[in-house]
């Protein structure tokens, strides 16, 4: 038996490691050429010191007050010299990548489907090679997708669910943009070479509310936490509220609603910020906040969308002294065009 640990690392990225049942984590990431900080491996120094996002594990008793206090150890902090886990976990790693002497992981993949959704957002769809290892990633977090032929990368958030063969993606269009031009072109059986994962906003354990706010092709992220949930038969208490600008900004409806099927306790609402819509609920993200929700015990919430919306949104929550048991977000800022060379 193996369980397998997320390590983030300050920087961004993201490495996951088997930790074979009764191996300490630092043994597994030496074992995986993954060089954690340490100096003493004996539960004295300290300064192996993580924080434990999730996951069940045993700490033993033969560490000194020095290294870990009790204190520290309620908070989540752990000595991964010590630590042995007894469930999934995810780490976070005080430190950079590089200095652990480990970087980001690179893998290919296959072209299946490229669907446009309007002018708006394309949806598109990748394949991992049946011999290579389904790409692990936590439910919220991106890659870089190179652009064939133009020495670029852009971003894009998973709307998969980790853990699978297919990738799914939710892509905005750029008019004249670097990815948006690829994709005009592009054509099932295209490869292209993805780095990662990385990103700090991925869905968190817990038995809370939670409270999901998208903007524009942010709803991505969202999906992949949606499908994650869904499988696991979660009973949490979960609303999404998923703003654009226009009517034609809002695709993927369809999966929304057919997630409201598979999670008892799921809802959702949509809101156009133009004034001459129709859509019934018109304005900001920030107008269609349910009290009931914001104002109950334990409600965790997660944004992701452009700059302005999400400075709008944690204005909001702090002007009306609004305090979520966590708040996790992710700006996302569109790539310019390709400019003209003469």
């Amino acid at each position: 038996m193996c369980y397998r640990i997320a390590l983030n690392f300050e920087d961004g990225v993201t490495r996951f490691v088997d930790c074979k049942k009764g191996e300490k984590v630092l043994d597994a990431a030496f074992r995986n050429k993954i060089n954690l900080p340490m100096d003493c491996s004996d539960g004295v120094c300290g300064t192996c010191k993580c924080r434990a996002e999730s996951g069940a594990y045993d700490l033993g008793e033969d560490y000194i007050e020095d290294a870990l206090t009790e204190d520290e150890a309620a908070e989540g902090l752990v000595l991964i010299c010590q630590m042995v886990p007894s469930s999934d976990c995810v780490l976070s790693v005080p430190v950079t990548a590089a200095s652990c002497k480990t970087g980001q992981q690179t893998f290919a993949a296959t072209v299946t489907r490229i669907e446009p959704h309007h002018d708006a957002a394309v949806v598109l769809e990748l394949s991992v090679d049946d011999g290579d290892a389904a790409p692990a990633f936590l439910p919220g977090q991106y890659v870089n997708i190179d652009v064939p032929g133009s020495g670029g990368h852009r971003s894009y958030s998973f709307s998969s669910a980790p853990g699978e063969h297919r990738l799914g993606f939710l892509i905005k269009k750029i008019p004249d943009g670097l990815m948006g031009n690829w994709l005009a072109r592009a054509k099932a059986g295209d490869r292209l070479t993805l780095t990662g994962p990385m990103g700090s906003f991925y869905l968190r354990e817990g038995d809370g509310p939670l409270l999901f706010l998208a903007g524009g092709t942010g709803l991505a992220p969202f999906l992949s936490m949606l499908e994650v949930l869904a499988r696991a038969g979660s009973r949490r208490h979960i609303h999404l509220i998923y703003g654009v600008t226009r009517d034609l900004d809002l695709v993927l409806v369809d999966q929304l609603a057919g997630y409201a099927s598979r999670l008892p306790n799921f809802t959702f609402a949509t809101v156009v910020a133009d004034p001459a819509s129709d859509h019934p609920r018109k304005g900001w993200v920030t107008q269609h906040m349910p009290d009931e929700i914001l104002a109950g015990p334990g409600v965790e919430v997660y944004l992701c969308g452009p700059p302005p919306m999400v400075d709008a949104v944690r204005h909001y929550l702090d002007e009306q002294g609004i305090r979520p048991a966590s708040f996790h977000y992710e700006k996302f800022t569109p790539n310019l065009p390709l400019k003209a060379t003469a």
